[in-house]
């Protein structure tokens, strides 16, 4: 019950700041334009990363643990710093301009240190041989943390390219990630999960095509962040060797697809974070397949792979 209580209100509220968010972004000119490679009609204000952020640390709050720790405190000022460096690239663009890529980095890396800093770490892993727990080196916890929590930032964010997909996928990803924190009895990590699936959700109900609100960079890195924190603070706790697979494979569209990219892009000469059409969305638009079949085509093989890491959360390996 309290789960759906948490969902609902996460719906809610969304739900209900877009609107008011959409006017105050329609006013101050805050809007993505169409251009060459983004296909939109018209104008389409970029507020959804501030609903769904506002919706989802509410909640988090409200509901996850303790009204104040160290711990929340620092994922809120952590997320914080991604959606305002995210608003800060999605000013520029609505201008008509680029912004560097070393300050979002700066940034992103920052904020994932301050949530390892705050004890939210890939720390180690179950022998499968002795079942002992084999806690890593700090040097190496250090590493795998930031790595992943910018990782998954990063490819949430590239996964954004047409109405409601990265909004979906991660949907999937947050259910997912709900479903094994469940199974591991992880009442705190299943929370945050159902709280970013209910936040998406009242986001969604504006993204679906054609899309009145996009979430922007803001708001993709914010979800990238969020998962990742999710999977570290959750799956990735007292992993066995089999089900350190699982988050991976949660997130297996926009991880596996985003290698792809970054292999190609590379083998063509370009700068890994140079925009154009290599994801597998724009890759099948260029078959002739509707954004609503792209969509849907996607989510399914992403649904497919969440079935088989839940699959493997059972397997005793």
């Amino acid at each position: 019950m309290k789960y759906g209580i948490a969902l609902a209100c996460a719906v809610f509220i969304v739900y209900l700041i877009i609107p008011v968010l959409m006017k105050l972004f329609v006013k101050y000119d805050f809007l993505d334009k169409p251009t060459e490679r983004k296909k939109h009609k018209e104008p389409i204000p970029l507020c959804g990363g501030v609903g769904m952020f506002i919706g989802f640390f509410v909640m988090y709050f409200v509901f996850v643990g303790d009204f104040i720790t160290k711990e929340k405190i620092t994922v809120f000022i952590a997320s914080l710093c991604i959606l305002l460096i995210g608003l800060i690239d999605d000013f520029y663009k609505t201008r008509g301009k680029e912004f560097p890529i070393y300050p979002r980095f700066i940034v992103q890396i920052l904020a994932a240190i301050l949530v390892y800093r705050s004890g939210i770490a890939f720390s180690g892993f179950t022998n499968p041989f002795n079942g002992q727990y084999v806690e890593l080196h700090v040097v190496v916890q250090f590493i795998l943390t930031i790595t992943w929590i910018f990782g998954v930032t990063t490819v949430i964010n590239w996964s954004d390219g047409m109405d409601g997909l990265a909004g979906s996928l991660s949907t999937i990803s947050s259910t997912t990630l709900f479903v094994v924190a469940l199974a591991m009895r992880q009442p705190e990590s299943a929370m945050m999960c159902i709280i970013l699936v209910g936040s998406i959700l009242g986001f969604l109900k504006y993204n679906r095509h054609p899309a009145k609100v996009f979430m922007g960079d803001s708001g993709a890195n914010f979800l990238g962040f969020i998962l990742g924190i999710i999977a570290l603070d959750g799956a990735f706790k007292q992993a066995t060797v089999m089900s350190l697979i699982i988050p991976i494979l949660a997130l297996g569209v926009p991880i596996f697809d985003n290698i792809f990219v970054i292999f190609k892009r590379y083998a063509e000469g370009k700068p890994i974070y140079q925009a154009d059409r290599s994801q597998i969305h724009f890759r099948l638009q260029e078959k002739g397949l509707t954004t609503n079949q792209i969509v849907l085509y996607i989510c399914a093989i992403s649904m497919c792979l969440s079935i088989i890491s839940i699959v493997l959360l059972f397997v005793k390996v």
